[in-house]
């Protein structure tokens, strides 16, 4: 099973054995082929600065002393309890440690060595890497001027295909854009025959605009539809591994199989806790939008050109090659993300804490000027 975080090993690995600063390298530490400062602020995950709530700590340190049992006959009520959380029944959904697992599972469902993953570039990388590893075949369309999916060439890839699985990260890493919702819809309604959506919804808990509208609309009305969504990013959980799919019930079936077993106890009594705050979200999503809006505003008075961001990261054009850019940062105590080509000259930042933004700015500052 080749989750998120298995991934990431194997991609850390490889980039510090080429000597390039990745994402993966900063996550895996030992993996750093240079002595980074101790106080190292990482802006290069997309996780949530804020941990888990406190009542997801409370249920997990309730638990934790009953965690040498499987616990196997509480996950019907979890599973139901998650569904109903988005208006979903438990035959919909597919709980996986983070959606990483969910999307495998997906690739394992509805590609084939005749039936490809067609997406854009660049994206997540996961899926793609999935697929190819399992010797299916990518077809990689790039995004639009505005740097959204093009859906209709996603369509028409498919269609060509004679089938396959459409791979749609919304809002898109590494872009922090939204694929406008009357693009998806078409996108929806135009599916082939044999051809399934993947919407990879990690990141829409983070966005403002109203062209942002959740694929789990198309679930309920049982479209040929998949979305995955997380419990790494704004509920702070991304250490703990918990997240789902969902689907009509016979696409839950198929994906099924490939699903590694249930998850932690201590994982499921977290989320059980986190969904219950009804403001968690809205105030979790205020707090960072608060903080984006005062560092895009910086770069804005600086004259950095980015990328309007919908999610819990952006992206700078520092019009140079970010691999250099980046170790000069890191360098200076402050991790950012990896390269994403073609876009090599902009330079993927996670959101922090205000304090971490403030020594961002300062090193980014630094180096943007040398």
């Amino acid at each position: 099973m080749l989750t998120r975080r298995a991934f990431a090993g194997r991609l850390g690995f490889a980039a510090a054995a080429s000597g390039t600063l990745s994402e993966m390298a900063f996550a895996q530490r030992a993996a750093v082929n240079f002595k980074m400062p101790k106080d190292v602020v990482w802006l290069n995950g997309n996780e949530f600065p804020a941990g888990p709530p406190q009542s997801a700590v409370k249920a997990m340190t309730e638990v934790l002393p009953f965690s040498n049992r499987y616990h196997y006959q509480e996950f019907g009520d979890f599973y139901t309890a998650l569904a109903h959380s988005e208006d979903l029944t438990p035959d919909q959904i597919l709980v996986g440690a983070g959606s990483s697992e969910c999307l495998h599972a997906a690739v394992e469902a509805f590609t084939s060595p005749i039936r490809p993953l067609i997406t854009v570039t660049p994206t997540y990388e996961a899926p793609p890497e999935v697929a190819r590893a399992s010797g299916r075949q990518v077809i990689s369309v790039p995004l639009t001027a505005k740097y959204t999916a093009d859906v209709h060439k996603l369509i028409a890839s498919a269609d060509k295909a004679s089938g396959g699985m459409i791979y749609l990260c919304n809002p898109n890493n590494p872009t922090s854009t939204v694929t406008p919702k009357a693009d998806v819809a078409w996108m929806v309604a135009n599916l082939p025959p044999n051809t399934i959506a993947l919407i990879d919804e990690a990141y829409m808990h983070f966005a403002e605009t109203p062209e942002m509208e959740s694929g789990l609309t198309y679930v309920r009305q049982a479209k040929d539809v998949v979305v995955t969504r997380t419990y790494s990013k704004i509920y702070g959980m991304a250490g703990l591994r918990a997240g789902f799919a969902a689907a009509r019930p016979e696409l839950i079936q198929k994906m099924a199989p490939f699903r590694n077993n249930v998850i932690s106890i201590v994982t499921a009594r977290a989320v059980l806790a986190a969904i219950a705050e009804k403001n968690l979200v809205p105030e979790r999503k205020a707090m960072l939008a608060r903080t984006r809006a005062e560092l895009c505003s910086w770069l804005r008075a600086k004259g950095v050109t980015y990328l309007e961001p919908q999610a819990n990261f952006l992206m700078i054009d520092v019009g140079r090659d970010t691999r250099e850019f980046g170790a000069q940062m890191a360098q200076r105590g402050v991790a950012v993300g990896r390269p994403f080509p073609p876009l090599d000259h902009m330079l993927r930042v996670t959101v922090g804490t205000d304090a971490e933004m403030a020594k961002f700015r300062d090193v980014f500052w630094s180096v943007y000027r040398t």
